[in-house]
């Protein structure tokens, strides 16, 4: 399995040490404001369980992010497979979640870059894709600095949502291998 490094941001293979900080990320109403709901210890452990086994066997996946100056586990950011059937799967989905503390650093847009240079790279694929619920705006602004476009006509119902849920709409974005060998 491969680590990726920026300047300020390792992006590395899971160690036990980082169940407990993951899961209280996972249980802060502000971090899962976009999300259905915060994760118990148990949802919290075996995620990270399935992120472990992906990146063994892929060579890729949801990296657990640590800043390099301090060692601080901060999230993760990298690349996953969506397990769900929609419009644009099956597809190669980057995505991030951060611990509060670590917002508005620029962290996402470090490890998101990163990660698709590793996705363009070493990976070989052709389109990564990314979504979120309409109402996840911060997330969006990453997704347009690392150079995403949204497609307006592939937005979509979540299938995992009740109809009606608030998060049920979400935006998709999508990134090319010749977008991303074209950036400047």
């Amino acid at each position: 399995m491969s680590e990726l490094t920026t300047d300020r941001l390792l992006l590395r293979q899971w160690k036990d040490s980082d169940y407990e900080p993951f899961a209280a990320l996972n249980a802060d109403p502000a971090v899962m404001e976009h999300f259905p709901a915060p994760m118990t210890r148990e949802a919290s452990d075996g995620f990270v369980d399935r992120i472990r086994a992906d990146l063994d066997r892929r060579g890729f996946g949801l990296w657990a992010l640590e800043v390099r100056e301090t060692g601080e586990f901060i999230g993760f950011t990298g690349l996953s497979v969506p397990s769900f059937d929609a419009h644009f799967t099956p597809a190669v989905e980057i995505g991030w979640r951060l611990a509060k503390g670590a917002w508005g650093n620029g962290y996402a847009t470090e490890a998101a870059l990163a990660s698709l240079a590793y996705g363009f790279g070493p990976a070989g694929l052709d389109e990564i894709v990314s979504f979120t619920a309409t109402t996840n705006l911060p997330s969006q602004r990453v997704m347009q600095r690392i150079g995403m476009t949204h497609d307006e006509a592939g937005d979509f119902d979540h299938p995992r949502l009740e109809p009606g849920h608030r998060l049920e709409r979400h935006v998709l974005y999508r990134i090319s291998r010749t977008q991303w060998e074209s950036r400047s």
